[in-house]
């Protein structure tokens, strides 16, 4: 299938990273820069085309809010930047509008009936139930990054903790893409053993870890001004299984039904098969009950401010 996909705030340092990422994956014919800032996504496209060569044989262009109607992906980047001090969940307020000017954008063009719709955008979860409540699309086709992003971060972090490869360190990290997530220990394995079988492994490595994930993302803003590279392949991981249909199991977030410990009517990352038609399941896998009662409760910090934002929206 030829696949267009539309980069909004493609100009921008997140979305410039999601479209090279794209370029190395290959997977999409067309890459589309949508940006308030014209002359940034045309550098950054014409920058991107000087890569085709060594790349990949796509189109890569700017355009404007009527490519809405034919994308098959529409990926959501535009957002004002965290800063180092701030909770993504402090974002609320500064963004939403923002955001709801986007999907008013996207609804007044319209979409293909099967078009799928990626937040990328913070606070990633609340975005991703806004989206989910406001575009005419079913459920299933409005995914938000979630904690796919602090999944890679982590298993980073365990690699350099532990000395071991990255790639061979298997962890997630679910819930809130926020303060609230929650590290899957039941399930990680480093080459398939398990992770706390390693001579050097210890609680309290594993609650650095954690608390060093948490804060990775303030780091990198604080450093160099926002994540780019790493979300960039994080996003490009999301589509690739979307285009190919690979039904992959990814810690993203998407609207909840009670599959998962209970939870419902709240977007939030859990084990999620994705394919061609976006949010194919939700796997109902067995946790240690601390690690369901850590879901519920970042189910509910999410519901809270939720709630909040429904009833600053309508003061």
């Amino acid at each position: 299938m030829s696949t267009k996909l539309s980069i909004v705030g493609g100009g921008g340092l997140v979305g410039s990273c999601t479209a090279f990422a794209l370029q190395n994956c290959g997977t999409v014919r067309e890459i589309v820069l949508i940006d308030v800032n014209q002359d940034l996504a045309q550098g950054q496209a014409l920058d991107l085309k000087h890569c085709g060569p060594l790349l990949a044989d796509q189109i890569v262009r700017t355009g404007c809010a009527r490519d809405y109607v034919d994308s098959d992906i529409i990926c959501i980047t535009a957002g004002l930047r965290r800063q180092p001090n701030e909770s993504r969940l402090d974002l609320i307020n500064r963004n939403t509008q923002l955001f709801r000017g986007i999907l008013a954008e996207i609804q007044a063009v319209g979409t293909k009936p099967t078009a799928i719709v990626l937040v990328v955008s913070n606070p990633v979860d609340l975005l991703t139930q806004l989206a989910t409540q406001t575009l005419d699309l079913p459920a299933n086709q409005i995914i938000g990054l979630g904690t796919q992003l602090d999944t890679i971060r982590f298993r980073s972090i365990l690699a350099g903790q532990l000395q071991v490869p990255p790639s061979q360190v298997s962890a997630l990290v679910l819930g809130e893409h926020g303060d609230s997530m929650v590290p899957i220990w039941s399930s990680a394995t480093i080459a398939g053993l398990p992770i706390d079988k390693f001579h050097n492994w210890s609680t309290q490595l594993a609650s650095l870890a954690l608390e060093q994930t948490k804060k990775s993302g303030a780091e990198v803003i604080r450093t160099k001004g926002g994540a780019g590279f790493a979300v960039g392949v994080a996003i490009a991981d999301v589509v690739e299984s979307i285009v190919l249909d690979q039904k992959r199991i990814l810690p993203v977030s998407s609207l909840q039904f009670g599959k998962i410990a209970g939870i419902r009517d709240i977007s939030l990352s859990v084990p999620t098969v994705v394919g061609r038609s976006g949010v194919a399941d939700h796997l109902a896998l067995s946790f240690w009950p601390v690690e369901e009662n850590q879901l519920r409760a970042s189910a509910h910090a999410l519901r809270q401010t939720w709630q909040h934002m429904l009833n600053t929206s309508l003061r």
